[in-house]
């Protein structure tokens, strides 16, 4: 499925790429708007409606990633409340092997996410990876999401790439699809970046389910 030989650099995305979504979705979906209805003395449905309508006003944007933004927006302190479950972030199978593969070759290797500084630090105070990447890049440090093209302009200008030599892994299709149009040529997607939801059977990128399925080999 991997044209390896013909591959440069290797983009990768951390929630629901290296690390299972459903820390992120049970914290969204699940864990914050019952704090809020508690903090505000409403019922979760009213909680879960307001935060929808704030979620959605943003989605895709800098601020729906920005820890400031939303404890700013609803008064609370998001990074603590991050912190209250950090024992679900974990890796999803075979993400270390692939990182582990993909340090004994020649390439270069970056993460690049959407994640806020903040929850980046959290995440990797629970499962460092930091040391199998030779650039970690924050979408708020380019003061743009890779939604938007401007993302890939300045990441080319801080670390030059081939898009035609370049492989991009993520499970979001609009970001993919921005990848897409800068002209990264080899993009893939992850069918089941939640384990606790079902397999995607409709992406319109090509897709895996764990990262064992594109290594010539797994490292023991």
């Amino acid at each position: 499925m991997i044209d390896w030989p013909n591959i440069r650099t290797v983009l990768l995305d951390m929630d629901g790429t290296l690390l299972d979504l459903h820390y992120d979705n049970h914290f969204w979906m699940e864990y914050l708007p019952r704090a809020y209805a508690q903090a505000r003395g409403i019922p979760e449905a009213e909680a879960m409606a307001h935060l929808h309508d704030s979620f959605t006003s943003v989605r895709g944007s800098l601020p729906w990633y920005c820890l400031d933004h939303w404890s700013q927006e609803l008064d609370m302190d998001i990074p603590l409340l991050k912190r209250e479950i950090k024992h679900m972030i974990r890796m999803r199978p075979y993400s270390l092997e692939f990182l582990r593969w993909l340090h004994t070759q020649p390439m270069d290797v970056l993460l690049v996410t959407n994640a806020h500084r903040e929850t980046l630090n959290i995440k990797m105070a629970e499962v460092d990876i930091t040391d199998w990447f030779d650039h970690i890049v924050v979408s708020h440090d380019l003061q743009a999401p890779k939604e938007q093209q401007v993302f890939w302009e300045r990441l080319q200008e801080l670390h030059p790439f081939d898009p035609e030599t370049t492989l991009f892994i993520d499970d979001t299709e609009s970001v993919l699809d921005a990848a897409q149009t800068y002209g990264i040529r080899h993009l893939l997607t992850l069918l089941q970046p939640d384990s606790s939801q079902q397999k995607r059977m409709d992406t319109r990128f090509p897709g895996i389910h764990h990262f064992d399925e594109i290594m010539p080999e797994v490292l023991p």
